[in-house]
Protein backbone atom coordinates (compact mmCIF):
# COMPACT_ATOMS: atom_id res chain seq x y z
CA UNK A 1 0.00 0.00 0.00
CA UNK A 2 3.40 2.37 0.83
CA UNK A 3 4.40 1.25 -2.62
CA UNK A 4 1.58 2.45 -4.14
CA UNK A 5 1.06 5.78 -2.45
CA UNK A 6 4.41 6.56 -2.88
CA UNK A 7 4.14 5.96 -6.65
CA UNK A 8 1.18 7.99 -7.02
CA UNK A 9 2.49 10.63 -4.85
CA UNK A 10 5.89 10.51 -7.51
CA UNK A 11 3.87 10.52 -10.45
CA UNK A 12 1.48 13.58 -9.66
CA UNK A 13 4.76 15.38 -8.45
CA UNK A 14 6.10 14.20 -12.01
CA UNK A 15 3.28 16.22 -13.64
CA UNK A 16 3.51 19.01 -12.15
CA UNK A 17 6.59 19.54 -12.74
CA UNK A 18 5.59 18.67 -16.67
CA UNK A 19 3.34 21.34 -15.92
CA UNK A 20 4.65 23.92 -14.36
CA UNK A 21 7.67 23.40 -17.13
CA UNK A 22 5.46 23.40 -20.33
CA UNK A 23 4.38 27.03 -18.44
CA UNK A 24 7.56 28.23 -18.26
CA UNK A 25 8.29 27.34 -21.67
CA UNK A 26 5.18 28.64 -23.33
CA UNK A 27 5.52 32.04 -21.46
CA UNK A 28 8.92 32.30 -23.47
CA UNK A 29 9.14 34.24 -26.15
CA UNK A 30 10.99 33.97 -29.71
CA UNK A 31 12.31 35.18 -32.92
CA UNK A 32 11.30 32.71 -34.50
CA UNK A 33 7.93 31.93 -33.07
CA UNK A 34 6.44 32.35 -36.65
CA UNK A 35 8.54 30.40 -38.42
CA UNK A 36 6.56 27.43 -39.65
CA UNK A 37 3.10 29.04 -38.56
CA UNK A 38 3.43 32.17 -40.44
CA UNK A 39 6.56 32.49 -42.31
CA UNK A 40 5.76 35.50 -44.20
CA UNK A 41 5.05 37.79 -41.37
CA UNK A 42 7.77 39.74 -41.49
CA UNK A 43 7.83 40.77 -45.34
CA UNK A 44 4.19 40.95 -44.82
CA UNK A 45 4.87 43.94 -42.00
CA UNK A 46 7.92 45.25 -43.55
CA UNK A 47 6.08 46.22 -46.88
CA UNK A 48 2.74 47.73 -45.56
CA UNK A 49 5.25 49.97 -43.11
CA UNK A 50 7.72 50.89 -46.34
CA UNK A 51 4.86 52.20 -48.35
CA UNK A 52 3.00 53.95 -45.16
CA UNK A 53 6.35 55.98 -43.94
CA UNK A 54 7.10 56.39 -47.92
CA UNK A 55 3.59 58.32 -48.02
CA UNK A 56 4.06 59.76 -44.57
CA UNK A 57 7.31 59.49 -42.96
CA UNK A 58 5.72 60.50 -39.48
CA UNK A 59 3.87 57.37 -39.49
CA UNK A 60 7.53 55.89 -38.37
CA UNK A 61 7.35 57.41 -35.18
CA UNK A 62 3.65 57.30 -34.68
CA UNK A 63 4.13 53.05 -34.86
CA UNK A 64 7.10 53.04 -32.46
CA UNK A 65 4.85 55.47 -29.92
CA UNK A 66 1.91 52.92 -30.19
CA UNK A 67 4.38 49.85 -29.37
CA UNK A 68 5.84 51.82 -26.56
CA UNK A 69 2.40 53.10 -25.25
CA UNK A 70 1.04 49.66 -25.37
CA UNK A 71 3.73 48.22 -23.52
CA UNK A 72 3.86 50.87 -20.76
CA UNK A 73 0.14 50.14 -19.73
CA UNK A 74 -0.35 46.77 -18.69
CA UNK A 75 2.48 45.33 -20.74
CA UNK A 76 2.23 44.83 -24.24
CA UNK A 77 -0.74 42.95 -24.67
CA UNK A 78 -2.20 45.02 -27.84
CA UNK A 79 -4.62 46.76 -25.67
CA UNK A 80 -3.87 49.67 -27.15
CA UNK A 81 -5.25 49.28 -30.10
CA UNK A 82 -8.93 48.46 -28.84
CA UNK A 83 -11.90 50.84 -29.27
CA UNK A 84 -14.34 51.62 -26.86
CA UNK A 85 -17.19 49.33 -26.59
CA UNK A 86 -20.14 49.19 -24.59
CA UNK A 87 -18.86 47.33 -21.42
CA UNK A 88 -15.46 49.23 -21.30
CA UNK A 89 -13.71 52.70 -22.16
CA UNK A 90 -10.38 51.60 -23.78
CA UNK A 91 -7.32 53.28 -23.89
CA UNK A 92 -6.81 55.74 -26.94
CA UNK A 93 -8.55 58.24 -24.89
CA UNK A 94 -6.38 58.45 -22.04
CA UNK A 95 -4.91 61.78 -20.96
CA UNK A 96 -1.37 60.23 -22.42
CA UNK A 97 -2.75 58.97 -25.98
CA UNK A 98 -5.50 61.35 -26.73
CA UNK A 99 -4.50 63.42 -30.47
CA UNK A 100 -0.41 61.58 -29.32
CA UNK A 101 -0.85 58.30 -30.47
CA UNK A 102 -2.16 57.31 -34.14
CA UNK A 103 -1.19 55.34 -37.27
CA UNK A 104 -4.29 52.70 -36.64
CA UNK A 105 -5.06 51.98 -39.83
CA UNK A 106 -1.33 51.02 -40.63
CA UNK A 107 -1.97 48.48 -38.23
CA UNK A 108 -5.02 47.42 -39.36
CA UNK A 109 -4.20 47.21 -43.06
CA UNK A 110 -1.19 44.76 -41.94
CA UNK A 111 -3.46 42.65 -39.79
CA UNK A 112 -6.07 42.48 -43.01
CA UNK A 113 -3.01 40.90 -44.97
CA UNK A 114 -1.84 38.80 -42.56
CA UNK A 115 -5.08 37.74 -41.83
CA UNK A 116 -5.32 36.13 -45.23
CA UNK A 117 -1.51 34.51 -44.96
CA UNK A 118 -2.22 32.78 -41.55
CA UNK A 119 -5.61 33.25 -40.10
CA UNK A 120 -5.66 33.85 -36.32
CA UNK A 121 -2.22 33.19 -35.63
CA UNK A 122 0.00 36.03 -35.30
CA UNK A 123 -1.28 38.96 -32.44
CA UNK A 124 -1.64 42.15 -32.87
CA UNK A 125 0.77 42.87 -29.75
CA UNK A 126 3.27 41.08 -31.55
CA UNK A 127 2.67 43.20 -35.33
CA UNK A 128 3.13 46.62 -32.41
CA UNK A 129 6.24 44.88 -32.21
CA UNK A 130 7.73 44.00 -35.60
CA UNK A 131 6.40 46.90 -37.00
CA UNK A 132 7.84 49.53 -34.41
CA UNK A 133 11.37 47.61 -35.39
CA UNK A 134 10.86 47.98 -38.98
CA UNK A 135 10.24 51.68 -38.69
CA UNK A 136 13.29 52.55 -36.85
CA UNK A 137 15.23 50.39 -39.74
CA UNK A 138 13.44 51.79 -42.39
CA UNK A 139 14.65 55.12 -40.92
CA UNK A 140 18.41 54.65 -41.10
CA UNK A 141 18.30 53.33 -37.71
CA UNK A 142 19.42 49.77 -36.30
CA UNK A 143 17.64 46.59 -36.97
CA UNK A 144 17.21 43.47 -34.41
CA UNK A 145 15.54 40.29 -34.28
CA UNK A 146 12.41 40.76 -32.48
CA UNK A 147 11.55 38.40 -30.51
CA UNK A 148 7.51 37.24 -30.41
CA UNK A 149 4.84 34.76 -29.13
CA UNK A 150 3.00 37.30 -27.10
CA UNK A 151 -1.18 37.05 -27.35
CA UNK A 152 -3.79 39.66 -27.29
CA UNK A 153 -5.72 41.15 -24.19
CA UNK A 154 -9.28 40.92 -24.09
CA UNK A 155 -9.89 44.31 -22.54
CA UNK A 156 -8.16 47.74 -21.96
CA UNK A 157 -7.60 49.91 -18.96
CA UNK A 158 -8.73 53.33 -19.36
CA UNK A 159 -7.30 54.22 -15.47
CA UNK A 160 -4.19 52.34 -16.12
CA UNK A 161 -3.50 54.38 -19.03
CA UNK A 162 -4.65 57.38 -16.85
CA UNK A 163 -2.38 56.01 -13.77
CA UNK A 164 0.93 58.30 -14.74
CA UNK A 165 2.90 54.88 -16.25
CA UNK A 166 3.06 56.81 -19.49
CA UNK A 167 5.39 59.84 -18.41
CA UNK A 168 4.37 63.12 -19.30
CA UNK A 169 6.08 65.75 -21.71
CA UNK A 170 6.99 67.82 -18.09
CA UNK A 171 8.32 64.57 -16.13
CA UNK A 172 11.68 65.75 -13.83
CA UNK A 173 15.03 63.38 -14.42
CA UNK A 174 13.32 61.94 -10.80
CA UNK A 175 10.02 60.84 -12.69
CA UNK A 176 11.68 59.49 -15.82
CA UNK A 177 14.24 56.84 -14.08
CA UNK A 178 10.83 56.08 -11.29
CA UNK A 179 8.40 55.60 -14.24
CA UNK A 180 11.28 53.18 -16.46
CA UNK A 181 12.26 51.48 -13.31
CA UNK A 182 8.67 50.40 -12.16
CA UNK A 183 8.69 48.67 -15.65
CA UNK A 184 11.89 46.96 -15.03
CA UNK A 185 13.69 49.23 -17.31
CA UNK A 186 17.12 51.09 -16.35
CA UNK A 187 18.04 54.62 -15.93
CA UNK A 188 20.38 53.86 -18.93
CA UNK A 189 17.43 52.03 -21.03
CA UNK A 190 15.78 55.35 -20.24
CA UNK A 191 17.67 57.72 -21.74
CA UNK A 192 18.17 55.51 -24.80
CA UNK A 193 15.03 54.48 -25.07
CA UNK A 194 14.26 58.34 -25.26
CA UNK A 195 16.31 58.55 -28.54
CA UNK A 196 13.02 57.67 -30.51
CA UNK A 197 12.51 61.17 -30.51
CA UNK A 198 15.10 61.35 -32.69
CA UNK A 199 11.86 61.04 -35.23
CA UNK A 200 8.28 62.35 -35.23
CA UNK A 201 6.42 65.42 -34.15
CA UNK A 202 4.57 67.29 -31.03
CA UNK A 203 1.55 69.44 -30.77
CA UNK A 204 1.48 72.62 -29.31
CA UNK A 205 -0.04 71.83 -26.71
CA UNK A 206 2.33 69.49 -24.96
CA UNK A 207 5.72 71.70 -25.24
CA UNK A 208 3.97 75.01 -25.18
CA UNK A 209 5.07 75.69 -21.79
CA UNK A 210 8.70 74.34 -22.52
CA UNK A 211 9.57 77.55 -25.67
CA UNK A 212 7.49 80.45 -23.43
CA UNK A 213 8.44 79.62 -19.73
CA UNK A 214 11.92 77.55 -20.04
CA UNK A 215 15.28 79.70 -19.32
CA UNK A 216 17.18 75.76 -20.40
CA UNK A 217 16.19 76.48 -23.78
CA UNK A 218 18.21 78.08 -26.89
CA UNK A 219 16.83 81.65 -27.61
CA UNK A 220 16.46 80.99 -31.29
CA UNK A 221 15.47 77.68 -31.01
CA UNK A 222 12.49 78.63 -28.71
CA UNK A 223 11.46 81.67 -31.21
CA UNK A 224 11.25 78.99 -33.91
CA UNK A 225 8.89 77.02 -32.01
CA UNK A 226 7.10 80.14 -31.07
CA UNK A 227 6.78 80.87 -34.44
CA UNK A 228 4.29 77.46 -34.65
CA UNK A 229 2.98 77.60 -31.59
CA UNK A 230 0.87 80.18 -30.36
CA UNK A 231 1.18 81.42 -26.44
CA UNK A 232 -2.55 81.29 -26.12
CA UNK A 233 -4.00 78.04 -25.88
CA UNK A 234 -7.18 76.36 -27.60
CA UNK A 235 -7.72 75.33 -30.62
CA UNK A 236 -6.47 75.59 -33.59
CA UNK A 237 -3.19 76.28 -31.84
CA UNK A 238 -3.03 73.26 -29.80
CA UNK A 239 -2.90 71.06 -32.39
CA UNK A 240 0.18 72.55 -34.84
CA UNK A 241 3.02 70.59 -34.85
CA UNK A 242 6.71 70.66 -34.47
CA UNK A 243 9.33 67.89 -35.12
CA UNK A 244 11.05 66.45 -31.72
CA UNK A 245 14.34 66.60 -33.63
CA UNK A 246 14.74 70.09 -35.51
CA UNK A 247 17.84 69.38 -37.43
CA UNK A 248 16.87 65.43 -39.05
CA UNK A 249 13.29 64.77 -38.12
CA UNK A 250 12.62 61.94 -40.61
CA UNK A 251 16.01 60.26 -39.66
CA UNK A 252 16.79 57.40 -37.11
CA UNK A 253 20.34 58.87 -36.12
CA UNK A 254 21.60 60.37 -32.61
CA UNK A 255 21.18 64.45 -33.15
CA UNK A 256 18.37 64.22 -30.15
CA UNK A 257 21.16 63.59 -28.18
CA UNK A 258 23.29 66.73 -30.09
CA UNK A 259 19.83 68.62 -29.87
CA UNK A 260 19.80 69.14 -26.10
CA UNK A 261 23.79 69.41 -25.58
CA UNK A 262 22.23 72.85 -27.60
CA UNK A 263 19.49 73.05 -25.09
CA UNK A 264 17.37 72.48 -28.47
CA UNK A 265 14.93 69.39 -26.80
CA UNK A 266 11.52 70.49 -27.56
CA UNK A 267 9.95 68.28 -24.73
CA UNK A 268 10.67 69.85 -20.88
CA UNK A 269 11.34 65.75 -20.28
CA UNK A 270 13.99 65.90 -23.14
CA UNK A 271 15.87 68.33 -21.87
CA UNK A 272 15.64 67.11 -18.25
CA UNK A 273 18.13 64.39 -20.14
CA UNK A 274 20.84 67.07 -20.05
CA UNK A 275 20.27 69.72 -17.58
CA UNK A 276 23.32 68.98 -15.09
CA UNK A 277 22.13 65.94 -13.93
CA UNK A 278 23.18 62.46 -13.73
CA UNK A 279 22.38 61.38 -16.92
CA UNK A 280 24.50 64.15 -18.66
CA UNK A 281 27.12 61.90 -19.17
CA UNK A 282 25.19 59.27 -21.16
CA UNK A 283 24.15 62.24 -23.46
CA UNK A 284 27.16 63.43 -24.09
CA UNK A 285 28.39 59.70 -25.49
CA UNK A 286 25.26 59.09 -27.31
CA UNK A 287 25.78 62.46 -29.11
CA UNK A 288 29.40 61.81 -30.90
CA UNK A 289 28.76 57.79 -30.48
CA UNK A 290 26.09 56.41 -32.63
CA UNK A 291 27.03 53.01 -32.16
CA UNK A 292 27.03 52.42 -28.63
CA UNK A 293 23.56 54.35 -28.67
CA UNK A 294 22.25 51.87 -31.31
CA UNK A 295 23.50 48.99 -29.26
CA UNK A 296 21.93 50.35 -25.76
CA UNK A 297 18.51 51.30 -28.33
CA UNK A 298 17.96 47.57 -29.24
CA UNK A 299 19.12 46.07 -25.82
CA UNK A 300 16.46 48.81 -24.46
CA UNK A 301 13.65 48.10 -27.00
CA UNK A 302 14.08 44.25 -26.46
CA UNK A 303 13.47 44.62 -22.55
CA UNK A 304 10.70 46.73 -23.28
CA UNK A 305 9.11 44.02 -25.33
CA UNK A 306 9.26 41.58 -22.68
CA UNK A 307 6.98 43.68 -19.97
CA UNK A 308 4.54 41.49 -19.17
CA UNK A 309 3.11 40.07 -22.12
CA UNK A 310 0.36 37.32 -22.58
CA UNK A 311 1.34 34.10 -23.46
CA UNK A 312 0.31 30.59 -23.67
CA UNK A 313 -2.86 30.00 -23.34
CA UNK A 314 -3.61 33.78 -21.49
CA UNK A 315 -5.61 36.39 -23.77
CA UNK A 316 -6.37 35.28 -27.40
CA UNK A 317 -5.23 36.19 -31.29
CA UNK A 318 -7.13 38.95 -32.11
CA UNK A 319 -9.08 38.61 -35.72
CA UNK A 320 -9.36 42.67 -35.76
CA UNK A 321 -6.95 44.33 -33.46
CA UNK A 322 -9.78 47.33 -32.87
CA UNK A 323 -12.20 44.90 -30.76
CA UNK A 324 -11.97 41.70 -29.03
CA UNK A 325 -13.36 38.71 -30.97
CA UNK A 326 -16.60 36.86 -30.19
Amino acid sequence: MAAHYASSFLVIVSLLVLVIFTRSSSAKLSTNFYSKSCPKVFSTVQSVVHSAISKQPRQGASLLRLHFHDCFVNGCDGSVLLDDTPTFTGEKTARPNSGSIRAFEVVDEIKSKIEKECPEVVSCADILAIAARDSVKILGGPKWDVKLGRRDSKTASLSAANSGVIPPPNSTLGNLIKRFKAKGLSTKDMVALSGAHTIGQARCTVFRDRIYKDKNIDSSFAKTGQNKCPKTTGLPGDNKIAPLDLQTPTAFDNYYYKNLIEQKGLLRSDQQLFNGGSTDSLVKKYSHDTETFYSDFVNAMIKMGDIEPLTGSSGEIRKNCRKVNN
